[in-house]
């Protein structure tokens, strides 16, 4: 496997980028029409941590990571790796050396949907991570790859300069050049669950605040007593 190493390409603006660190990755899905997200195969190493940066990207062969030290040369405050394979693999091709590399560079963080292992170094110097698998077997430094090309994640391409978005919840991608509308559509979406947030603590119902008396007696969805229920021998086992 032969390889291209892209250096320089554009990324989102480091202001949208914070701004969209300060939304979860749900709140964005969700005000984006519910796009983005790079599967639930994605999980944390760590609890509690929110980040937000723009994409480099590795494509790698399986159990092989030359590609990730090549990429560590491309890498920018602010950048945020993201490394794939040609073909699935669950080995741990990043830890806490890596890590250490990546964070003098100012990174915030991995995503891979291959392996990782120093899972407890890891998060006992702040660096976070999501993988799909965590694993002690080790890769070699052998094959070309590419860094800062497409590659596709859990269905969904991501670019180098793309925003990923990254918590507790899963992981996104936003394009570079719909990070600014992700944030006015975030935003918007933050004040819409803000006021819903206060209707609900004062006692109003999801049925009437939606909208959703209508929807049930659309889907023929009817209101009986209880008694009514179990006098019928037709009904479900009362």
């Amino acid at each position: 496997m032969s390889g291209v190493i892209v250096t320089g390409p554009p990324r989102a603006s480091a202001e949208d980028v914070t701004a969209l660190a300060g939304y979860g990755v749900a709140t964005v899905h969700e005000a984006l029409g519910r796009t983005g997200l790079l599967g639930s195969r994605l999980r944390p190493i760590q609890q509690d941590v929110r980040v937000a940066g723009t994409a480099v990207t590795v494509l790698s062969w399986p159990g092989d990571n030359l590609m990730i030290h090549a990429a560590v040369e491309q890498c920018a405050e602010g950048d945020l790796l993201v490394v794939t394979t040609t073909s699935p693999s669950t080995d741990g091709m990043f830890g806490e050396l890596f890590a250490t590399a990546l964070r003098y560079r100012g990174v915030r963080g991995l995503v891979t949907d291959a392996g990782v292992r120093d899972t407890a170094e890891l998060r006992g110097m702040g660096f976070p991570v999501w993988s799909a698998a965590v694993s002690a077997q080790g890769t070699v430094k052998a094959t070309g790859g590419s860094v800062n090309v497409p590659v596709a994640i859990g269905g969904r391409i991501i670019r180098p300069g793309d925003v990923i978005l990254a918590d507790d919840d899963g992981v996104m991608c936003v394009p570079r050049e719909r990070a600014s509308e992700a944030v006015e559509l975030s935003r918007a979406r933050t004040a819409k669950e803000e006021a819903t947030r206060a209707a609900f603590a004062e006692g109003e119902l999801g049925l009437d605040r939606y909208g959703l008396r209508e929807t049930l007696v659309r889907l023929g969805v009817r209101y009986q007593p209880y008694e009514a229920c179990a006098a019928d021998s037709s009904g479900p086992g009362w």
